[in-house]
Order: C-alpha cells, then sequence, then structure tokens
C-alpha cells in the first residue's frame, strides 16, 4: 500500500493515475499514481529496475503504457502527444550529443527540430552557452569534452524549446561530486523560473537536496510519496547521543534514564526519541537533577538512507534489461 502524505494542491504539471505495463509475465509499472505541482521538484526515487525510466518514458510520449492515464499539464500523454511534446523537454541518462558537431551546431539543431525562428534559435543558443559555461568552447566538438561538460551540454539541449516540464532521468550519473553539485545549481534555477522539474535518480542526497517531493518507487509500485521531511518521519530511528567524560557518569547517565546497553568504548549513550528541543531540554534536566555531568549531545534523525532501506526489498538483483528501467 502506498503511504501518501499532504502535499501541493495545486492544478498538476504532471498527473499520472493507476499507469501499468508489462513485458510478457514481467510487470514493470504495477498501477502508479503521481501527481507533480508545476514549478516544484518531484523526485522518483528507487533502486534499480523499479520503474523510474520507464515512467518518464511513458511521460515524454517515448512509450505506451497498457493501461492508467498520464497527463502533462492536463495534455494526454497517448491521445495527445504532439502537445506533450511541445510542453516537455528530457535530459537522460545518457548525454545524447551529436559528437559530429560542434557544441553551437548541437544547440541550433535543437533549434530547428522545435521550428523556432532563426533569430530565436541564435538567441537561445548564445543564452544557453553562456549559462552553461559552454562559450568558451562553442566551436569544440563534444568528444573533446568531459563527462561534465557533455552533461551541461545535454541539458542545455533540452531547455532550447524553454520547456514547461523537464524530465531529467538520472542527470548526474558518472559526474565528481563538483559537477554533481554545479547540475543542481542548475535546477534550482531552473525552479526558480518557474520551471517543473520531474528528476529520476539513485543518489539519496540529491534528492533530498533538490526534491520538493518523493515518490519512491519499488518493483513498479509507488510505495512512499511526500516531502522529504514527511518520509523520513515514516520510519524509526531518530535518537540523541550523549557523551559523558568517563565510564562513571555514562552507568549513571544510564541508570537514570532507563537506558540499556551504554557504549562504554566511546562512553556515548544513545536515547531514542524525536531529538526535538522539548525532549533535549527534559532529557538534560532529569541528567542535571541526578547530578550527570554531560559532555556533548547530538541528534540522530533518520534520513533518506534509512527510508529507501526500510521501504524498498526487492530480493533478487534486477537484469540489466530491468536496470535501464
Amino acid at each position: 500500500m502506498t503511504t501518501t502524505l499532504s502535499g501541493p494542491t495545486t492544478t498538476p504539471a504532471v498527473e499520472v493515475r493507476d499507469l501499468r505495463l508489462a513485458y510478457g509475465d514481467h510487470v514493470v509499472l504495477d498501477g502508479i499514481d503521481l501527481t507533480v505541482a508545476p514549478g516544484t521538484v518531484h523526485a522518483l526515487l528507487g533502486p534499480n529496475g523499479a520503474g523510474k525510466t520507464t515512467t518518464v518514458n511513458i511521460l515524454a510520449t517515448l512509450l505506451a503504457p497498457d493501461a492508467g492515464t498520464a497527463r502533462v499539464f492536463g495534455h494526454d500523454v497517448v491521445e495527445d502527444p504532439r502537445a506533450v511534446r511541445a510542453t516537455i523537454g528530457l535530459t537522460g541518462q545518457f548525454a545524447a550529443v551529436d559528437d559530429l558537431l560542434t557544441a553551437r551546431e548541437n544547440l541550433v539543431l535543437m533549434g530547428r527540430l522545435h521550428h523556432l525562428p532563426a533569430a530565436e534559435v541564435s538567441r537561445r543558443t548564445d543564452d544557453l552557452l553562456g549559462r552553461f559555461g559552454l562559450a568558451d568552447v562553442a566551436a569544440d566538438r563534444p568528444s573533446t569534452f568531459s563527462g561534465g561538460m557533455r552533461r551541461r551540454l545535454d541539458l542545455a539541449m533540452g531547455l532550447v524549446g524553454r520547456p514547461r516540464v523537464l524530465f531529467l532521468d538520472e542527470p548526474t550519473t558518472g559526474l565528481d561530486p563538483r559537477s554533481r553539485r554545479a547540475t543542481w545549481d542548475v535546477v534550482r534555477e531552473l525552479v526558480a523560473e518557474g520551471v517543473t522539474v520531474l528528476l529520476t535518480t539513485q543518489y539519496l542526497e540529491e534528492a533530498d537536496q533538490l526534491a520538493d517531493r518523493i515518490s519512491l518507487l519499488d518493483g513498479g509500485a509507488v510505495v512512499a510519496d511526500g516531502a522529504p521531511a514527511e518520509l523520513k518521519r515514516l520510519v524509526p530511528g531518530g535518537h540523541v547521543r550523549l557523551t559523558f567524560p568517563d565510564a562513571a557518569a555514562l552507568d549513571l547517565a544510564a541508570s537514570t534514564l532507563g537506558t540499556d546497553a551504554p557504549d562504554h568504548d566511546s562512553l556515548a549513550l544513545d536515547v531514542p526519541g524525536t531529538g526535538d528541543a522539548a525532549a533535549v531540554r527534559e532529557l538534560l534536566t532529569r541528567l542535571e537533577a541526578a547530578a550527570v555531568p554531560v559532555g556533548e549531545l547530538t541528534v540522530r534523525t533518520p534520513d533518506l538512507d534509512d527510508v529507501f532501506l526500510a521501504l524498498t526489498g526487492r530480493d533478487r538483483t534486477p537484469t540489466p534489461e530491468e536496470a535501464l528501467r
């Protein structure tokens, strides 16, 4: 059963209902429901073979579902694919640049495919080359670029047509940390300008950093949906970690708080709880009343790693074909 939490109530940029797709006996999508609010980043998070890329391909009109509906700003992906394509941009897992063309020529080609006037193509090309830090290599072929530069060019190509919705399918796969964070900055800028971003990723930090809302997929189904903070509250594991100056203080604290299993090696004690201000204050008050000296205090709350591990659990390794879905 999907856990659905509160979220935006505006007219959806993307709306998916009971989406299904199977290849023979293998079910890829098993009744997915998805709502993406305009001007937000919505992340599809899940293990290989969960159905993330397949969902994006259906929304981008590259695949037809077996059942269910999918709409982009009200346009049905099956009944009105042309209107959908005029609304979206797509950047796939692998940079779709032409190594026989220069960076500028790749962007010009995209402008022509969008049937933009020549003057508009020139303006958009110059703007995007500058925006993505590619102006100095505009006359070079992408075959000479680093992975991060190729990814930036690929993102720029997806923006030539000024899409209202941008699908980013694992856009930072294979990038170094610096290039990954530069891509995150671009995504934030686009959303600030009103673009809606549907992002698929296997990087939990990426989803946590960028997403206003996350849909967690596993086995072709949405198993949880909500803001990152809401998802983290779905799983237990929060605690306050206290350290003490010596073993005597540690044992006295454990006795005072009624907590088992103190860590004598680290002179630390983990106390289950949410770690909110009121709970921490009450905890310290009890220790002070018992004359227990406290060294340090840290609060640990569940993160997306905990959510991922708790809510996904396919017990087999996906096939290479499934890993691309």
